[in-house]
């Protein structure tokens, strides 16, 4: 492990050990996982690195391999989602989170709307993207089983074929990369037993019980996961609302990442600024700011007239880090005041 990688931890469930872990520091967004997820391998697969780094600016981000997957395999992938919820719980209470949003993935999606449901109190906002409410809407049963079948007799060529299928807008050596990074994750009879248990997933009898705001995040042209599937889930959640993208690609780290990490973050509360801030380059046609993203997201709630206490535990910080930010932008601005470095931060960030 390198020196800048987040250590693995492992949190017990009732019936499963889970590993977990998390980078970066403010609000917590717990990323849940997905079929065959897998800590290590995960982290070093550039698309996906990039994709957590991306959010780590602006989050405390907290990643888990769910039951059956990755480090956190010590059985088969459960069918039932009842496991999975408990693991979820189970790692925001050893993170010491009482809220946290859920950003999900794929088959992540099932699991995170029936977490919201039964732990309602836990949950922030949900992030879904590529979702799904019942696996066995995605295609007939003849189809899933076909596939399921050629994962587990030739993990080589299906791993071709889920590339083809989730990454179609790949260059040949993007694509190689994916297949490499599925082939390391998993053995064949694994995630075969994967891909019959997430087919497995059904949501439906909790979509209506989740209080928690929601956005389906979901790309036109995406062939795992058909746009429908995703229309389906915003219409079954009481509060959501569906963000069409453009892209085939049906993993988010995939693709446009940009667009999809914008809609998702700008829903979770990160201003506009700091997204802009966040990303590689400076927005175009704005000059860089003096001070740093968390310095301006601190001063933006400021302005909204909130105390160093109210801030601290809106962004998961202390009082003291709160204060220490505002004195810090205060100093880089030459603002005389609080209120005046508060009202720079809505005229050039709000």
């Amino acid at each position: 492990m390198r020196p800048d990688e987040p250590s693995i931890r492992y949190a017990w469930s009732g019936t499963d050990d889970v590993a977990w872990s998390a980078v970066g520091e403010g609000p917590p967004v717990l990323i849940g996982g997905w079929w065959m997820s897998h800590l290590e391998r995960d982290a070093e697969y550039a698309p996906f690195g990039d994709f957590v780094a991306r959010i780590a600016q602006h989050r405390r981000v907290i990643r888990m391999d769910p039951p059956g997957s990755g480090l956190s395999r010590t059985r088969e992938t459960p069918s039932d989602l009842a496991p999975h919820v408990a693991a979820m719980l189970a790692v925001l209470d050893a993170a010491g989170v009482s809220e946290a949003t859920l950003l999900a993935g794929s088959s992540g999606c099932p699991v995170a709307i029936a977490f919201a449901a039964k732990h309602p109190e836990r949950v922030r906002r949900l992030v879904l993207c590529g979702a799904y409410l019942a696996g066995g809407l995605i295609a007939p049963d003849a189809d899933r089983q076909a596939l399921i079948d050629l994962v587990r007799r030739s993990w080589g060529v299906s791993s071709r074929v889920m590339s083809d299928i989730f990454y179609p807008d790949a260059t040949p050596a993007q694509r190689e990369a994916y297949v490499r990074h599925q082939r390391s994750t998993a053995t064949a009879e694994a995630a075969a037993a994967a891909l019959e248990a997430v087919y497995s997933f059904d949501a439906r009898p909790y979509a209506s019980q989740v209080s928690a705001p929601a956005v389906v995040l979901h790309r036109r042209g995406d062939r795992a996961i058909r746009l429908a599937l995703g229309a389906a889930v915003a219409d079954a959640l009481p509060d959501a609302r569906l963000v069409v993208l453009d892209g085939a690609d049906h993993h988010p780290w995939h693709g446009d990442t940009d667009s999809l990490l914008n809609a998702a973050l700008r829903f979770d509360g990160v201003p506009d600024a700091a997204l802009a801030r966040g990303a590689d380059e400076p927005a175009p046609h704005r000059q860089p700011l003096p001070i740093t993203v968390r310095e301006l997201e601190v001063l933006l709630l400021v302005a909204r007239g909130m105390t160093d206490a109210q801030i601290a535990a809106e962004l998961f910080l202390s009082a003291h880090t709160v204060h220490r930010h505002v004195a810090n932008a205060r100093a880089k601005l030459g603002a005389r005041s609080r209120a005046a470095a508060a009202a720079w931060a809505v005229a050039h960030g709000g």
